[in-house]
């Protein structure tokens, strides 16, 4: 993998700016940036219907077009958004309005800057502190739901932008407590770091309080039932999204996907040790495909068994999601964080 890297070099004049701008756009436009997200995006849709419409016996993805697994209604999906006319309602904030999909997105998918997918090629931004960064620019984007709502001026869009502020502060907490807790127990914030020390024991068995804590907030956080509350179309009809139409509704409606895609990539590096078992390789097949179809692999999972949920779980009330927030994942947070602690401390966990 070396060779082939200072044959880039080589090949770009050994012009180090050059070749960092080339990998870092191919980091972030290509793999495992906006192309692979729109891909994990569809592909995840397609299987959630799949998945609920295998276990509620939904007549549309389980039997149209079902020699080709109901991909026609995703097909179906995209004409009707692409030839949908965009409505700006006459009484909106327009800029806010207007700009709030796209910096929502933006800002969702900002964070794989930071996050590494094989052991030798660097993400675009590579920092020490490159978990403690991924998690506060994605902290910002569901600022921009938020502002989508307000800026509707549309009454169930502002109840569904108040929903999500009340969410997002009782379960953005608890996440960013649990995967900070990781960052204690492995005393390092750098991701390489951080999966290199998963060798022996993968970071959910070491602290399973903090995968449990930061899962549940994961949920919340992407929308995923039983946390679909901020756009629960039987009471307010899309919530923030709701004056949304054409493509916008449909960037608007996969932003939750891309988050998902985002988080369980940070998850499938902290608790389940990234591209290991995989320490080292040769070539760019040895040394970039397969660390980073592991991590693929891992995230996968992660992503399928929130996407599952829909299928088994009805919606949680309002009330219910911020008492569940602050009560129990807020404690198992803390709880994580000690754990963590105590591990140190009590020299349970040692590196070099």
């Amino acid at each position: 993998m070396i060779q082939e890297i200072l044959l880039l070099k080589e090949l770009l004049g050994n012009n180090e700016m050059i070749y960092r701008t080339v990998i870092g756009l191919g980091y972030m436009l290509i793999y495992p940036g906006l192309i692979m997200i729109v891909i994990a995006a569809a592909l995840l849709l397609w299987a959630e219907r799949k998945i609920v419409a295998l276990v509620q016996l939904r007549y549309g993805p389980l039997w149209i077009s079902r020699r080709i697994g109901g991909a026609l209604q995703g097909f179906a999906d995209l004409i009707r958004f692409s030839f949908q006319e965009v409505i700006i309602p006459r009484r909106s904030d327009v800029i806010p309005f207007l700009l709030s999909p796209g910096l929502a997105i933006l800002f969702s998918v900002l964070p794989i800057a930071f996050m590494p997918v094989s052991p030798y090629i660097k993400p675009p931004i590579h920092s020490d502190i490159g978990l403690l960064a991924a998690i506060a620019v994605i902290s910002v984007a569901p600022i921009f739901i938020v502002l989508m709502g307000w800026a509707s001026d549309n009454k169930f869009a502002f109840v569904g932008s108040l929903r999500e502020a009340l969410l997002i502060v009782s379960y953005e907490i608890p996440f960013i407590i649990s995967i900070l807790s990781m960052g204690v127990m492995f005393g390092s914030l750098d991701f390489y770091e951080i999966v290199e020390r998963q060798s022996l024991l993968p970071g959910m068995l070491l602290n399973p309080f903090a995968f449990l804590a930061s899962f549940i907030a994961m949920l919340r956080v992407t929308s995923r039932f039983p946390f679909e509350i901020s756009e629960a179309e039987t009471e307010i009809v899309a919530g923030p999204y709701t004056e949304y139409s054409g493509l916008m509704f449909g960037l608007s409606m996969g932003l939750a996907y891309i988050k998902l895609y985002v988080y369980a990539l940070m998850v499938s590096l902290v608790f389940l040790g990234g591209w290991l078992p995989i320490v080292s390789g040769e070539g760019v097949i040895g040394g970039f495909l397969i660390p980073s179809l592991i991590v693929i692999l891992k995230l996968t999972v992660v992503s399928l068994v929130a996407v599952f949920l829909r299928a088994v779980y009805g919606r949680y009330r309002i009330d219910q999601a911020i008492r569940i927030g602050w009560i129990h994942v807020f404690a198992l947070s803390i709880v994580s964080l000690v754990w963590s602690i105590i591990l140190v401390y009590g020299g349970w966990v040692r590196w070099a």
